[in-house]
Parts: structure tokens; sequence; C-alpha cells
């Protein structure tokens, strides 16, 4: 026989010494074991003291027993609930006998912890999240507590994105969880994720799927932004005094892809020499906390034009993409060294986003994509071809050695799982289709953007973490 019971694992301290890991709540299976002779006797003496109903006596030694032997959070108990699957009943079921779902942290209990501060060297950060990788882990269906917000919530989401807006009939990708192995997220708690930023800002950098986090984040914060808010590239946390702004830079550095609409360029000129960087980092350089990603318009496997300068000569250069996107990478970090204070300024990088244009590498039909997918992928070591290693290594390598502290998130592996959260036809498209596109909604979907809400939420749930329990 076993048992369902709750445990709260506290790996270093209480949930009150604010440690990252006694975040970490999970259900499991265990024995149902008998008390030692130690207990029994003092179950049994405090029965004799008390009156001699069976009923009171049942009730009382069987809270002894459970809260001696196992700790039991009883009001956690009362508070568990089954999710009914309905959509994806199968696999969730097969999930469930795989494996049990890891309770989840309440906003409640968030706030309760936040009470109490550790210095851990880093701005911002409160606590750790010890020895557990929240970028591996699973996606878990779970109707309870997503999607955070729904497109009615958020106004402000873009036409791009809002792929229920554009007819999208399907719900379930709106129910997926990440579940971290070992461990669990702390919940997004926008007040007290204000409260730590109050007069800051915060800047995103990159191309539109960086825009798509940002919109996001937006979405996330919505009860406190003014409902008239309207610009695509800014909004502001009156009460808080909270400024967070998204900055077109595709490449980073100056580029012929810089104006924020006019970009439909193929073919693509980086320029990378000393300066080439400031023109994109003057609106940097207030900043307290700066989100960075570029990826989707580098050309992995082909070569590209790149402007250089040796003194007063221009030249223009074909290189491999991998070979220039270390150089341009390099060019970031050596501003970053020079211009930002550790103390006072934190600094992430958002990893490549995976594309889905091959459905035969999940095992789909071939000449598929995305395009009618409503469930992730569950095989552990599938990987986008769409993917480039070779461009994640240089990353790795390059803001490993930076001088000042970079927060990578590992968003790709994870994201690879989701083929069905893509916007695909469901989006307010840039050009007219064609009758011959209608026909064939394979031809023109977009399995390169995010639906929102869904898996950019995710993303920045994960910066969340990392922002505030490195």
């Amino acid at each position: 026989m076993y048992t369902l019971t709750l445990i709260s694992e506290y790996q270093s301290g209480t949930l009150s010494s604010y440690d990252g890991s006694s975040f970490q709540r999970t259900r499991r299976l265990i024995p149902r074991v008998s008390p030692s002779p130690k207990v029994q006797m003092k179950l049994l003496s405090i029965a004799n003291r008390l009156p001699s109903s069976p009923i009171c006596l049942a009730a009382l030694s069987f809270i002894f027993f459970a809260a001696t032997l196992f700790a039991v959070d009883f009001t956690s108990i009362l508070k568990l609930s089954f999710i009914k699957y309905q959509e994806i009943g199968p696999i969730v079921r097969e999930q469930e006998a795989s494996t049990s779902a890891q309770a989840k942290i309440s906003q409640e209990g968030d706030t309760a912890a936040l009470a109490t501060e550790k210095n851990i060297g880093v701005p911002f950060a409160v606590g750790r999240m010890e020895r557990c990788d929240v970028f591996s882990g699973r996606w878990v269906y779970d109707e309870a507590s997503r999607p955070l917000y729904t497109e009615r919530q958020c106004h402000s989401i873009d036409p791009t994105t809002n792929c229920r807006a554009y007819g999208r009939p399907d719900t379930a990708y709106l129910h997926w969880r990440w579940q971290p192995h070992g461990c669990s997220l702390p919940s997004f708690n926008a007040t007290f994720m204000l409260e730590r930023l109050r007069s800051k800002r915060m800047l995103f950098v990159g191309d539109s799927l960086t825009r798509g986090q940002f919109n996001s984040m937006k979405c996330l914060l919505r009860d406190f932004i003014p409902r008239h808010t309207k610009s695509t590239k800014h909004f502001t946390v009156p009460d808080y005094n909270l400024t967070i702004r998204f900055h077109w830079a595709p490449f980073l550095v100056t580029s012929n892809c810089d104006h924020p609409r006019l970009h439909r360029v193929p073919d693509r000129i980086v320029h990378e020499y000393s300066g080439s960087i400031e023109k994109q980092a003057e609106r940097w350089r207030k900043a307290d906390i700066m989100v960075f990603n570029t990826y989707a318009w580098w050309k992995p496997g082909e070569k590209m034009k790149i402007v250089r300068r040796n003194q007063d000569e221009t030249d223009v250069e074909l290189m491999e993409t991998e070979d220039a996107y270390q150089l341009v990478l390099k060019r970031m970090v050596s501003w970053l060294e020079e211009n930002m204070d550790p103390n006072k300024t934190r600094v992430f990088f958002t990893t490549m986003s995976p594309a889905h244009y091959r459905s035969t590498e999940w095992g789909g039909k071939l000449g598929g994509s995305c395009y009618g997918e409503a469930t992730p992928i569950f095989d552990p070591t599938y990987w986008s071809s769409a993917s480039s290693k070779r461009m994640m290594g240089v990353v790795g390598e390059v803001l490993g050695s930076s001088k000042v502290p970079i927060t990578i998130l590992n968003i790709t592996q994870l994201s690879a799982y989701r083929k069905d959260a893509h916007t695909s036809i469901y989006k307010k498209q840039p050009y007219n289709l064609t009758r011959e596109q209608l026909a064939n909604p394979i031809t023109y979907a977009d399995c390169n953007h995010w639906c929102l809400p869904g898996v950019q939420d995710t993303w920045n749930e994960l910066f969340y973490s990392k922002l505030f329990f490195p």
C-alpha cells in the first residue's frame, strides 16, 4: 500500500531563511510504515490522558502520527486538487503514470518568504536556487495555473502573436507549464518584482523574438500598467517608476537591418569594428537590467558580409557566420566590461529560439511543419535542426569568459519541445496572401514566432527566477 503524501523538502534552512532551495516542494509516493516503538509509547501516553471518545482518540492519534513521522503540512494537503485533462488525456495520463506532479508554490508563500532577504553578492538577488538546473526539465499539462493571463486580460498583445484572436481553434497549447527536474520555479509575483525594481530601467535588446519576450513581460505586469499605453517600444509602471523598453538591434552592432520595420533584407551586412556598437549602445547606458538576444537573423553554415575597418580603410569580408557571431559577441562583452557597473547592473543573454519547419524531425509527415501541431515533443533528446550547436558553443565560450557577470537564459532546448506553440497561420500577416498560399497553409505558416500567452511567458519566468534567485 502506498499513500500520497505532500512533503516539504528544506535542503538548506527553513522557508523563512529564504534560501532558494526551500521553494522545492514535491509530491512523492512513499511506503506506509509503522511508527517506531518510541513514537508508539508517546502516542499511548497522550491517549491515556485524553477523553475516551474513540473518534477523538483516532483523530488525534493520526495527527500526532503523521506530524511526528512526516512533518506533514495539512493545509497544503487540503489545497491539493486533481486537474482534469480533456484535450490531451492520453498523454497526460502517461505522464502521471511515470512521475508524480510537483506541488506548485503559491504566490502567498513566495511573498511571505521574501520578507527575509539574503545578500548574495549580485544586484536584485535575494536567494539562490542551488543544485537545480532550471533549464532542464519537462512540460507538464496544467489547467489550474496556466495560462498566466488570457488575451482578454492583456489588451496589448501584438496582433502578430495573438493566436486566439486570429482563429486558432485549439487551446491545449495554453496549459503547459515548464517543470525543472528536482525543483520548482518560484511563482511569478508581479508585486514583488515591481517593489524590487522600483525606479529602475529594464531593457530588452534584439529582434522580433526579443520583442515577443518584451510583450510577454508587458502582459505579466498588465495590472499595473495604464490601459491607454499604446507604445510598442516601451512602457512605464507609474506607481513604481519602473520603465521597460525594447530596442530593435537584430545583430547588436550596426547593420543594414537596423530599421525596425523596413528590414526584409536578404543580403545582410554586419559592421564589426571599434565603434560599430556605439550607435546601438547609446540607448543601453542608463539601463539597470539588460536582456540581450541575437540569433534569428544570422545564417549558420553560410558566409556573411562583414564590414571591417583598419585605420582609415574599410573592407567588406565574406566570413563564416560562426566566426562573425563570435566577433560580435566579443564586441558586446567588451562594451559591457567598459561601461557597466556589476554592483548596480545585471546582464542577461537569451539563447537561440528554435524553429519547427521540418515535421519529419519529430516523426511527422514529409513536407509538414508546425502547422496543425497540438502537443509538445516528449523525446528529451530532441534537438531542432534550426538551432546551431556551434553557435550555442560560441555563446558559452565568449560570455563565459566575460569579466562582468552575464547570466545565460538557456531557453533553446525547452522551447525546442514546443512545436505546438508557434503562431503558425494564426496571426496578422505582414502581406496579402495569394490564393495558392491560402489553399495550402503550410506554405505560409510561421514556425519561428510564438503565440501569447505561451512559451515566452516561461522565458520570463526563468528570467524572474535568475534575477532574484541566481
